[in-house]
């Protein structure tokens, strides 16, 4: 029998590992100079935690048999982070700059066994903050962190759910499903043949175009006959896009789409995604405003306000592995202490204590077998070891400094 994985999950091996770590200590770095500090929660959820009112789907979640009733995998961190906050950190002051790095698990579609389950993800959230002020600073950290990583050739692409929400509400209710999906996928097909009167379709197809130029969506978007709701949201983007244009991100492309619908509907206000320019091209990121979602889970019901950003690890694995930044192998040891004879055991083992005691990280291995010097010899030049300790009965070391051919990159 061959032991494999199960379906849909995956074993990272050390040097998968040690490039996922370069890509989550760079996000950290930016994480912490915005003033965000990690937070840890649980892998496992109560479903209704993890539904977080509806707005996530039970057929996406992997659930577990357990004797407190039904629980089951993250599929995401925003609801488990929303529950945290208002039930362990009830009492802090607003606003919470929080961020993570963690596993995150969603059940594969019944016609792809083979789909990926689980996934890697980084991000940010600000609870107890509202307005476009806020709304800019996560835009801006999230441009700081593809900025860190060194990636340009990106594009946020930006809606806003109450718009949405407001334009779907005229069409039959039992139409709405069907032609919202048909918007988020782009279905033109779709929504021509759909039993709509031609008044409905005209507007479901316009719903279709407004994505683009922020400047002309939001002009498009004035020319319609708005309640009052959509005319507040329409002045909000312009404020917030005032702002986007006099900083960073304006160097990069910002679509405006106002038919863009986010996997999990918590949202409230605005979501965007972030796309790489690559081929084939990544969802990197996504995010999005949630002011309803933290009074779920608030014992007094309480509205408090969030937004925030996960970014893909896997899918910014893939984007970068081409520019050569990523570790090329895992780190290489800077030693390998090798006992000369069995009674310079304890000896070895001090002298490997000492060289790993320095104030900065220094790695050792002990050699753990006894071949021959020129098998040791072979066995650091693989490992690009540059130094071998060889330790005498008594203690005394002799050094030697391993030559070795650098692999070209």
């Amino acid at each position: 029998m061959v032991y494999q994985s199960p379906a849909g999950a995956r074993d990272l091996l050390p040097l998968d590992v040690a490039q996922k770590r370069w890509i989550e200590e760079r996000l950290q770095q930016v994480f912490h100079r915005w003033g965000y500090h990690r937070i840890i929660t649980s892998t496992l959820e109560h479903l209704d935690t993890l539904m977080a009112g509806g707005a996530v789907e039970r057929s996406q979640l992997i659930q577990l048999q357990s004797d407190e009733g039904e629980i089951g995998l993250r599929p995401e961190l925003t609801a488990s982070i929303a529950r945290a906050a208002v039930t362990r950190m009830a009492g802090s002051m607003y606003p919470q700059r929080l961020y993570y790095n963690a596993n995150v698990f969603r059940r594969a579609s019944s016609s792809n066994h083979n789909q990926q389950q689980e996934f890697y993800q980084a991000g940010v959230e600000l609870l107890g903050a509202k307005g476009w002020l806020a709304d800019a600073e996560i835009l801006l950290l999230l441009a700081e962190c593809m900025q860190e990583l060194s990636l340009n050739n990106w594009c946020l692409i930006l809606g806003e759910a109450g718009i949405a929400r407001s334009l779907l509400s005229t069409f039959p209710a039992n139409l709405r499903e069907q032609v919202r999906y048909a918007i988020a996928n782009l279905d033109r097909i779709t929504l021509e043949t759909l039993p709509l009167n031609r008044e409905l379709r005209d507007r479901a197809l316009m719903m279709l175009d407004l994505r683009g130029r922020p400047a002309d969506i939001l002009q498009k978007l004035a020319s319609l006959d708005l309640q009052i709701p959509q005319t507040e949201a329409l002045n909000y983007l312009k404020s917030l896009f005032a702002l986007l244009d006099e900083c960073p991100i304006s160097s990069q492309a910002i679509i405006l789409d106002l038919s863009l619908i986010q996997t999990f509907d918590y949202y409230t206000g605005i979501v965007f995604k972030v796309v790489s320019n690559t081929h084939p091209a990544r969802i990197i990121g996504q995010g999005g405003r949630y002011d309803q979602l933290l009074g779920l889970y608030h014992p007094q019901a309480e509205t408090i306000p969030g937004i925030g950003f996960s970014l893909n690890i896997e899918d910014l694995h893939q984007v970068l592995l081409p520019s050569q930044q990523l570790p090329h192998a895992t780190p290489a040891s800077h030693w390998l202490v090798v006992p000369k004879t069995p009674q310079a055991y304890t000896a070895a083992f001090a002298y490997a204590a000492k060289l790993r005691a320095s104030q900065h990280l220094v790695r050792v291995e002990l050699n753990l077998s006894d071949s021959d010097p020129d098998t040791i010899r072979e066995y650091a030049r693989h490992r690009r070891i540059q130094q071998i300790a060889w330790i005498k009965p008594e203690g005394l070391p002799i050094i030697e400094a391993i030559a070795f051919t650098k692999k070209p990159h």
